[in-house]
């Protein structure tokens, strides 16, 4: 029998208001977190202990939603109710604010790095998605406004590979995103899920992805390409994407957050019933009909909702996570045979 557990390592507090957000640096050495306070924290390892390196602080007027890094760790976006996004320069050591992005016409929710860095995604409550290009001059532009869903935008996330951008809704959809001819069109919308989508994750390989919804269900989607042996119909040289698997029943109340991690395949999900639970594939499991089994839940592992859930990239199966009590937690998957 083969028993798994998820280990804290340790809470993290100096947040002043809830938690929403948590991200790690490429390198895995930083964690990101911002909240309701209008702050950025940065946390790092001195010693055996993980502390508070900086605070960011003035960058915002209101909540901060969201932050992402770089691709090459140099930079750090943060948006907010505020609707704007800041950009961090850490290069000179400090962390200095070099731009402040406006456009949305309310509170940005979600801001997205793609894996060259040459381009960044935000989403917002006015419905729309912008693209931004980040030059070689260090400048940003508005390369696109998308307007495909027609409520609240809750989330945007990059193919782990390809220019290819992921976006949910309070429409209850996803959409793909594509650069078509100078100009970004949707190429598929994904609408399995009953209420608002709240996050999306993808695999590895970029060709899976996973949601998380108001309807307490957890979502995995594949991709076809087109003339794909499964048959499955697609439109021009656009792929199709198709849910091939729906767990549920294992919450009970909205999930906020849902993260892949690429070096384990484990699937975590942060949940309004204040629990995280981790989510494994079985073994020879056949990606068009794939089988995840429940593998752990921490109730209580925050005093109420956990808002964001980020898997270290390169310490194996290191878990951040953060809530509406203020604190950012850091756990250790541990499989016992």
């Amino acid at each position: 029998m083969t028993e798994a557990m998820l280990n804290l390592v340790c809470t993290l507090q100096g947040h002043l208001d809830r938690a929403w957000n948590v991200a790690w640096n490429p390198t895995g050495t930083l964690l990101a977190s911002c909240g309701g306070d209008k702050a950025v924290r940065i946390w790092g390892k001195e010693g055996d202990k993980w502390v508070c390196k900086t605070v960011l602080q003035d960058g915002h007027q209101r909540t901060i939603r969201s932050v992402a890094w770089s691709p090459c760790g140099n930079f750090l976006a943060s948006c907010s109710f505020d609707a704007t996004v800041c950009i961090w320069d850490k290069r000179q050591g400090d962390f200095e604010c070099m731009a402040t992005l406006e456009g949305h016409e309310n509170e940005v929710k979600r801001v997205a790095w793609s894996a060259s860095g040459h381009l960044m995604a935000t989403c917002s409550r006015d419905k729309s998605v912008w693209i931004w290009e980040f030059d070689d001059d260090e400048e940003f532009e508005c390369a696109s406004v998308l307007s495909a869903h027609s409520q609240d935008v809750k989330f945007v996330t990059w193919h782990p590979h390809k220019d290819i951008l992921a976006s949910a809704s309070y429409d209850d959809t996803i959409k793909f995103f594509k650069e078509e001819e100078d100009d970004w069109t949707c190429f598929d919308t994904l609408d399995s899920h009953d209420s608002t989508v709240w996050s999306l994750s993808f695999d590895k390989t970029g060709e899976r992805l996973v949601s998380c919804s108001d309807d307490k269900t957890v979502k995995f989607w594949q991709e076809y390409l087109p003339d794909n042996p499964q048959g499955v119909a697609t439109s021009g040289s656009d792929p199709k994407w198709k849910c091939v698997c729906t767990l549920s029943g294992y919450h009970s109340r909205t999930i906020y957050d849902v993260c892949w991690c690429h070096q384990t395949g484990l699937v975590a999900t942060a949940c309004g019933d204040d629990a995280i639970r981790v989510f494994q594939e079985e073994p020879n499991s056949d990606k068009h009909q794939p089988s995840f089994n429940l593998a752990v839940t921490v109730n209580k592992a925050h005093s109420q909702d956990v808002n964001s859930i980020s898997w270290n990239p390169k310490i194996p199966a290191l878990l951040a996570s953060c809530s509406d009590d203020g604190d950012v937690k850091i756990w250790q998957w541990e499989q016992k045979s």
